[in-house]
Parts: structure tokens; sequence; C-alpha cells
């Protein structure tokens, strides 16, 4: 039996494959080599709800609605440093893996004056490329930061970045910056992957007749040969994996029969607002994990839903019709309750994501997760207020080591000094440039980057 690498590909009649993950019984490398480090990203719209995201906020009075952005921060009550971490009410689904997750309060952007608050806070996430050193736009929007990490991570990789979008509605009234977090350059995006059964067959590709055939099928005759050369825990793992792939073919089979059904019915909101909303974003999520797994790429981004758009989604198990995400923001008073159930219900996801990674094992005996960096956020510290200062972040995994985990790092100096900032247009700030945490990012992922966009240095609190 000839020995493969981790990538192989399981190639089945009429032209479909499907990459392994890590087998040591086909492995060409020992067990002890280092599996490779990973990045990923996965973006919650229109901020959250302070209240129950930040820790001693609880009792804080509900903003009303702002129309512009402004600079308020509220959670400078703990000190400057690592401390222990006390699950909020938004974050308690992240109990089972807290030790493997990184709290961070205190990171800010930079907003640009004349442009609108929740384009520039979706399209600029990963860009923080200071007031007006763009000119080609009207948005500080430049190359965004999973491209540039892509540069180190993605040299071997079939795809150096994938981009996973969970916004499958046609009725869109913004411009493509309230709806995509990575971009080639300025106003050149990166096209996201938004239908599940495309973006499966881009990843695992079918040609020819067989196209509508499921790939597992496929590839099923020559997965039994392959099987008899693995080892008992292989074999194992081989299974699990195999039955994960079926998982993702048997939800996308369902969600597109639910999909017909809907679209017989008189509804007045799009067919798309009815389809489960979590059942979507696990799906999607899936997918991003076994590209990671099989080493399809190492660096991707996940968008959860776009930024201000009105159309409304169904939040399974929360709502009993469509709910409309970004019109609750803006009345906090009257919605407070059914906002909380939202940002609890996009954590569930995140979470559900991030154990499904810290299940995965690799080659050394650590796992998925923890070779990667998947990092939770907004670009808004809450919907009402438009804020761009004390941004929600949360990390997962340690990038190999390399990041401290299990601990809340506030950066906040609200009550100390302003630190300055590296531009020629300053802005008033509480904490540290969003733009510092990219650049710990990078090092601690092995790029050779001494500054990104508008970032002042590292995070040296953070790195192990």
């Amino acid at each position: 039996m000839q020995t493969t690498s981790r990538r192989k590909l399981l190639r089945g009649i009429g032209g479909a494959t499907l990459a392994l993950p890590w087998l040591e019984s086909l492995a060409k490398t020992p067990p002890q080599e280092k599996p490779p480090k990973r990045a990923a990203w996965f973006y919650v719209p229109i901020g959250v709800v302070r209240r129950g995201f930040f820790p001693g906020e609880s009792e804080a009075a509900i903003p009303k609605f702002t129309g512009s952005r402004t600079e308020v921060v509220t959670d400078a009550e703990l000190s400057v440093g690592l401390h222990d971490w006390q699950l909020t009410p938004t974050q308690e689904p992240l109990q089972r893996v807290k030790d493997k997750l990184t709290f961070i309060t205190g990171l800010d952007r930079t907003f640009q004056e004349g442009t609108d608050v929740h384009a520039q806070c979706a399209s600029c996430f990963l860009t923080s490329a200071a007031p007006h050193t763009v000119t080609q736009s009207p948005y500080p929007q430049a190359r965004t930061f999973d491209h540039v990490i892509a540069e180190t991570l993605g040299k071997h990789t079939p795809f150096r970045t994938l981009e996973f979008s969970c916004n499958s509605h046609k009725d869109n009234k913004e411009s493509i910056q309230f709806d995509n977090i990575s971009w080639y350059g300025t106003e050149h995006v990166a096209p996201s992957m938004r239908d599940p059964r495309k973006a499966y067959h881009r990843l695992f590709g079918t040609q020819g007749l067989q196209a509508s055939r499921n790939i597992t099928d496929l590839v099923l005759e020559d997965a039994r040969s392959m099987r008899r050369h693995l080892g008992k825990a292989d074999q194992n793992k081989f299974e699990e994996y195999f039955d994960s792939i079926r998982t993702i073919e048997v939800q996308m089979d369902r969600r597109e029969h639910l999909r017909n059904t809907i679209k017989n019915a008189q509804i007045d909101e799009p067919t798309e607002a009815h389809l489960p909303r979590g059942e979507y974003i696990r799906l999607m999520g899936d997918l991003m994990v076994t590209a990671l797994q099989t080493g399809l790429t190492n660096v991707a981004t996940f968008m959860v839903g776009p930024e201000r758009w009105d159309t409304p989604y169904k939040y399974e198990s929360l709502f009993d019709k469509p709910r409309s995400h970004h019109q609750m923001s803006h009345n906090q008073g009257r919605f407070i309750n059914d906002l909380l159930k939202v940002d609890h219900f996009h954590m569930q996801q995140f979470a559900y994501i991030v154990e499904k990674m810290d299940s995965i094992e690799e080659s050394n005996g650590t796992t998925l997760l923890d070779n990667t960096l998947l990092t939770y956020g907004s670009g808004l510290g809450d919907g009402a207020t438009h804020q761009y200062s004390a941004l929600p972040i949360i990390i997962a995994g340690s990038g190999g080591g390399r990041l401290r985990t299990g601990k809340h790092l506030n950066l906040s100096t609200k009550s100390g000094p302003v630190p300055k900032r590296q531009s020629k247009y300053p802005q008033l700030h509480h904490g540290l440039p969003l733009a510092n945490l990219w650049l710990t990012q990078a090092q601690a992922l092995g790029a050779n980057i001494e500054r990104f966009a508008d970032s002042t240095g590292p995070l040296s609190t953070l790195m192990a």
C-alpha cells in the first residue's frame, strides 16, 4: 500500500473527489510532526447587547438608538490585564470549552466620518486601515487580514482562503460593503460561498453525469479498499469522518426540500426568511470545519449575516415568525429580551463550531481547535449606539500553543491616558486598536509582520 499525506484525495467513479483528514496509518511523516496552523473568523453583524455580553454591565441603562457612531465605553470597572473569566449570560454556551478560549475587551476601530456606520464595520473589520489613508474608496477599506496571513498559511493548500456566508437572501437593498468582510484589496471583494450545495461541490467537486449522486457513494469503493490498511484507531476516525460528510449531505437535502415546500406556500416574506436559521449556520460551519480539517485551506472567514439588512430570519426555537435583527437593534428598550435571545443564539452556533473543532484529533494528539485561531467578533460594540469602541472579541484556540487561553484580557484604558495613535487623523480611543490583535495573531501564526494597518504594537500579554 502506497503511503499518503494528510491531504490524500479519494476518487470515485464520475470524477468525485473527497479529501481525507490526517490518518496515522497512511502518514508519510511521523505523528510527532506539528500540524499546520489555521486562522478563521466568525463575524456577527449588528454588534451585541452589552448587558448580556460584557461583565459588570447587567444593570447598565438600556441605551437609546443613536443614528451615528458614538465612542461609548462602559466596561471599565475591571482593571487592565488578565483576569479570571466568569461567563456572562450571552457567553454561557461556551462553558464546555471555556479553557480553550480568551475573552478580550478594550479593542477599538477608528471610524472614518462621512460614510455609513454599518458598511464600515463589516467591510473594514479585517482591514483597520487608518482614516483617509485609502483614496480609491469612501471607506477605509484595504486588503483584509485573512489574505495577508494566507501568504504564510496558504502556500501549500488548494485554496489560499475560503469565504463562507450565511446570507442567502436575494432582496438586498445595500451595497456589497454591508455583506462582505473579506477583500482582496480596496473595492475588490472576495466572493463568499452562500449556498451549501454549491459550496459542497466546490470543495468536493464532481463531474459529468455522476454530479447528482452523493459524493460519499461515489468514493465508497475506494474507501473500502483503503480502510483495510488502517489501524483500529484510524478506522474509527475514518468512519466518523464519513459519517460527518454523510450528515452534511442529509442536511443539504433536507434544507432544499424545505425550501421547495415553502416556495409553494402563501407567505409574505422571501422563502429564505422561513428556513431554520441555526441549521443553516451549522451546516455552513460543518463545511468550513471540514475544509480546515482536510487541509483544503488553512484560512477561512465566516459571516453569520449582513449588516443593516431588514430582511427577517427564522430564528428557530426563539420566535414563532421571522424577525429582523437590525430593526430590533434600533429599539433595545422594547426588544431587549428578544435581542438577548438572538445574541445567545449566535453564541450557541459559535460554540457548536468550536466544540466540533475540539473533537477532531490531529497528528500529535492535539485537536484542530488547538492549532487554530478562530475569532468571534463584530464591527460594532453595540447595535443601538453604533459604537466602534469596546468591541466584543473572543478567540478560540491557541494557534499551536502560541496564545494564552481561559482568561479575560481587559485592555481598556478609560481611567488612564488615551494611547497616542500613529495617524494623521487622531480620534478618541479608550482602548487599543483592533489591528493590534491582528498583528499579534500574525506573529503567533508565524508571519514576519511588524505592523498591520493602524496597529501600534502586538498584545504581549496575550502571547503564551
